[in-house]
């Protein structure tokens, strides 16, 4: 019976698969186990997570931010807090640089009078604003920023993202 079954199997994938596959191939005795090839590993999946992780984990690398917002700072003086920060801004300002390169979405002083493109993107209309119409312009409170690049490192496989920092452990 099982020959027969084989015989189907056999004349279907011939018929509608134009080969056999390399299980029918091992079942009819024509190759080994061993010389079946191995399926390729699964891409990695790369999900919208990820890239957050990454970020937080080389501001962690680069600029010690976490280290720095997870310490109890309440019984440092202001002039060691001042110190640890000043450490932290320049690090994290050359990463904030290396990878996303912002620059102010309008290129003007702050204070002076300037004109919007009306998009709700771009810009952010504050103070007194009237109820009906849209107001074309005012007075610059913030440029605001725009990513002119976003280039990360190339994730593969093997990182476990949610480790932003190992562990360290000193060897005496």
């Amino acid at each position: 019976m099982n020959r027969i079954l084989l015989a189907f199997r056999a004349f279907f994938a011939l018929l509608f698969h134009g080969a056999l596959s390399p299980e029918i191939l091992t079942d009819l005795g024509l190759i080994l186990k061993s010389d079946i090839p191995k399926p390729p590993p699964p891409k990695p999946e790369i999900k919208p997570e990820d890239g957050a992780l990454q970020l937080l984990g080389i501001l962690q690398r680069d600029a010690r931010v976490l280290d720095f917002f997870m310490e109890d700072i309440a019984p440092y003086s202001d002039d060691q807090v001042g110190a640890a920060a000043r450490d932290i801004h320049t690090n994290t300002r050359e990463v904030l640089i290396r990878h996303f390169a912002p620059v102010p979405v309008i290129d003007a002083v702050e204070g002076s009078s300037v004109k919007s493109d009306n998009n709700p993107a771009t810009a952010k209309f504050i103070g007194n604003v009237p109820a009906i119409g849209k107001p074309t312009g005012g007075v610059l409170r913030h440029k605001g920023w725009r990513a002119s690049t976003a280039s990360l490192p190339k994730l593969n496989n093997r990182q476990d993202l949610a480790i932003l920092a190992p562990a360290e452990i000193e060897v005496e």
